[in-house]
């Protein structure tokens, strides 16, 4: 990301993907249990095996580079590049906060018309999406801007009042390089507000997933437990025990959800079979195994181990929420098959390697914390 990218810009981007975090781990956080096609139309074996093929592939991208993209971004002091921290307290809330939104959709959806609802819902995520996929082509547009144009520095700045009582109610600073990410982004935005294509979805929810496994960081590996325990908990009381998810997730249409046609063989881009991944089965796990490459990083052993270990756990258990699913004919929750292996690969590997103390004292300090002790630090030394 720039230098001249402003905080506005990330604050957004990271509270987009905290929004649809909450949004999808209330409607399609199972986003596996909803791999199963209409009973219209049966779909080949190549189509089947392209379609689950094409997202498990999307599904690694945006935990690959975002688990890369939060090491730079927790080392950052710049402000438009600081992630959101999420505590044991944040993680043990979650589970409870997701089931009351997700029941209060439920009963939004039966009440008042689903047209109006997601009308309003496409707006909302229209606006968030430009932004994260603005956000997530910054740093490859600063990468491949050519130096013949200039690079001019803007700011939309609005206040209220005059004088000393004057305040500053937005203050958005960007430059050339933002604009244009911008402008693709709002032309990918208005394709998907007036055509709902796939590709425009995925590009979306591709982006959100970034973002979130990107800005959203995990304090220590205890409390990564107890958010992925208590989602593991919701997941399967809600797929298994009520009809109250699979309701919500029919009837919520946005862009929270990775989808790839069954039919595209036989139809093209105008095939309309879907497979779907719901954003939460990637977004949840990949914060957990962004913070163990950053637990990686700092033994500074030059070693990826525990990354490693917990993206091919991450595959595995995918494959086999996909292997039951499609073996039972059934909706599955993806988290009862994701957690145990995405927890459970990264501690036995601990435990061969005599680590597992030292992987659970792990704390990150939230960067703006960091500086502050750093400030305090110099002030200390001035003193004496």
């Amino acid at each position: 990301m720039s230098e001249a990218e402003p905080a506005a810009a990330s604050e957004a981007a990271a509270a987009a993907a905290a929004a649809v975090l909450d949004a999808l781990n209330a409607t399609d956080s199972n986003g596996t249990e909803a791999l199963n096609a209409t009973a219209k139309f049966v779909a080949s074996p190549e189509g089947t095996a392209l379609a689950y093929g094409s997202l498990v592939f999307m599904a690694l991208l945006p935990i690959f580079f975002g688990a890369l993209r939060s090491v730079t971004c927790s080392k950052s002091k710049n402000a438009a590049d600081m992630p959101e921290t999420i505590t044991s307290r944040d993680a043990a809330r979650f589970p409870i906060i997701a089931s009351c939104t997700l029941f209060g959709l439920y009963l939004f959806f039966k009440v008042f018309s689903q047209e109006y609802i997601n009308l309003l819902l496409s707006v909302y995520f229209f606006v968030l999406g430009v932004l994260a996929l603005s956000h997530t082509m910054s740093p490859l547009m600063s990468r491949i801007f050519p130096a013949s144009i200039p690079d001019k520095q803007y700011q939309l700045l609005f206040t209220q009042g005059s004088g000393e009582s004057k305040e500053e109610i937005v203050n958005y600073e960007f430059d050339t390089k933002n604009l244009i990410c911008l402008v693709i982004s709002s032309v990918v935005g208005v394709w998907y507000l007036l055509k709902k294509h796939w590709i425009a979805n995925n590009l979306f929810g591709l982006a959100f997933a970034l973002n979130g496994v990107e800005l959203l960081h995990l304090n220590n590996v205890s409390t990564g437990c107890i958010l992925l325990g208590g989602l593991f908990v919701y997941d399967v009381f809600w797929v298994f025990g009520t009809n109250v998810m699979v309701t919500v997730a029919k009837s919520f249409e946005a862009p929270i959800k990775l989808v790839f046609p069954q039919d595209l063989l036989e139809r093209g881009l105008d095939a309309s079979n879907f497979a779907m991944l719901g954003l939460g089965d990637i977004v949840i796990p990949g914060i957990f195994i962004a913070l163990l490459l950053r637990f990686d990083v700092s033994l500074k052993k030059n070693s990826r181990t525990y990354f490693y270990s917990s993206f091919l756990a991450y595959i595995f258990g995918l494959g086999v929420t996909i292997f039951v699913m499609h073996t039972f004919k059934h909706a599955q929750p993806a988290l009862l098959y994701l957690v145990p292996a995405c927890v459970g690969f990264p501690v036995v590997v601990a435990l061969l390697k005599g680590e597992l103390t030292e992987m659970f004292r792990y704390e990150e300090t939230p960067p703006e914390e960091e500086e502050s002790k750093d400030d305090s630090a110099e002030s200390e030394k001035k003193d004496q």
